[in-house]
């Protein structure tokens, strides 16, 4: 399969985002915000179509609408602090029921419709230079902010106590979950990122006992979730993003049964 470029591309593509996205979806899963992941890539959506109207690059589209639902969350979140999953849920509806009005107005939707389930075997030139650059910019990000983000995964307040520039903080890691679930949602899917971002690190989770252990087997568990998916959806005839999830969950149940 590594003979065809297409292949060799959405391996090096499908790599590079299972080593950023568990970076972000540990600290998501700590803090208690799995579905953000699942509501960000449903208001991508919405930035999609928005830039398929516009006839502007609907990547580009998706990000500054995923940037913005980034910070409505967020905002949201502090208004009910007791009820913080609210938040959730109440851009999540309002980002489906955004995409919902502005796909028909949508030329292209054979171009919406890709954006779904992804198409990371149909990666294009300028697509992959932006994941290489994206992977770079969140691996040194989180590199810079590990201590930041450990502290403020466990105990926000408690991190602000410390000295934790809490504020700022938040602020970069709600910049970097937006690009990174604006960017996957073109290549895994919309439908699909979220999951990539929770299950990698619920297998982790099963095997560590410590921050730094889960994100290195979540990282592991998600590489090896892209290679095999990929794999299998080629030999086999399947859609990518599908299969990687799929092998990600009956891993996560084989980790359930074998270790109490």
């Amino acid at each position: 399969m590594f003979e065809y470029e297409f292949m060799r591309r959405a391996f090096l593509v499908g790599i590079l985002l299972a080593s950023i996205i568990p970076c972000i979806g540990v600290t998501i899963v700590l803090k208690r915000l799995s579905m953000i992941g699942d509501a960000l890539s449903h208001t991508s959506l919405a930035g999609v179509a928005m830039g398929l109207i516009l006839g502007i690059n609907p990547i580009l589209g998706a990000v500054i609408v995923t940037v913005f639902s980034g910070f409505a969350i967020d905002l949201i979140r502090k208004k009910y602090p007791k009820y913080s999953e609210i938040s959730i849920a109440i851009i999540m509806s309002a980002g489906v029921g955004l995409a919902g009005i502005l796909s028909g107005f949508a030329d292209n939707s054979s171009g919406f419709t890709s954006f779904l389930f992804g198409s990371i075997v149909a990666i294009t030139d300028f697509e992959l230079y932006l994941v290489i650059g994206l992977s770079l910019l969140v691996m040194l990000t989180f590199l810079l902010l590990y201590k930041e983000l450990m502290y403020i995964s466990f105990d926000e307040s408690g991190a602000r106590l410390a000295g934790v520039p809490v504020k700022y903080v938040n602020f970069v890691f709600t910049i970097l979950t937006a690009l990174t679930v604006s960017i996957a949602s073109r290549t895994v899917g919309a439908l699909i990122v979220s999951s990539i971002m929770v299950i990698p690190v619920a297998c982790a989770m099963r095997f560590s006992s410590s921050y730094r252990m889960t994100v290195i087997l979540s990282i592991v568990f998600a590489v090896i979730f892209t290679i095999i998916g990929l794999t299998l959806s080629f030999y086999l005839g399947l859609k990518p993003g599908g299969t990687i999830v799929i092998a990600s969950v009956i891993t996560l149940i084989v980790s359930m049964l074998i270790k109490k």
